[in-house]
């Protein structure tokens, strides 16, 4: 009478020399990840804003999401949105959020999107703060 042994657990890969490490060390610019490169360029434009609008800005949420929810607002015809403002109300402190996924898609470049997440940070403080993109950060180019 034969016996049936469990087939062996493999813990190591099919070479047998298992994982060696990570492939980039922790301090290399690559380590990071394109969400945390994403959040890195809305903080640099909030701080470039925040110099000149501090006062208004006082209390302001800034935030990144993925996508924006699946039910668009009602002025919001044209598309998919990559960003929106909601003013404080009921407590709750004005928010400003850049949705990434939808900037990310639009960009062409590193460049683009850094220029991509200016524009739309600025386009929706000045629609939180009732003035022209222009007048909060006379850069704009609105391209």
């Amino acid at each position: 009478m034969e016996k049936h042994s469990a087939p062996a657990v493999r813990r190591r890969d099919r070479r047998g020399r298992g994982i060696r490490g990570p492939l980039l060390p922790p301090g290399a610019p690559a380590h990071r990840t394109r969400a945390q490169v994403f959040d890195d360029l809305v903080l640099d434009v909030v701080e470039l804003l925040e110099r000149r609008w501090s006062a208004q800005l006082s209390g302001t949420e800034f935030a990144v999401e993925e996508v924006p929810p699946s039910d668009p607002a009602p002025w919001e015809s044209d598309g998919v949105p990559l960003g929106r403002c909601f003013p404080a109300e009921s407590g709750q402190p004005a928010r400003v959020v850049v949705y990434r996924r939808p900037v990310e898609l639009r960009a062409a470049d590193d460049a683009d999107r850094a220029d991509l997440v200016r524009d739309v940070v600025v386009e929706q403080v000045a629609h939180l703060l009732a003035r022209a993109p222009e007048e909060i950060d006379p850069q704009y180019d609105g391209g």
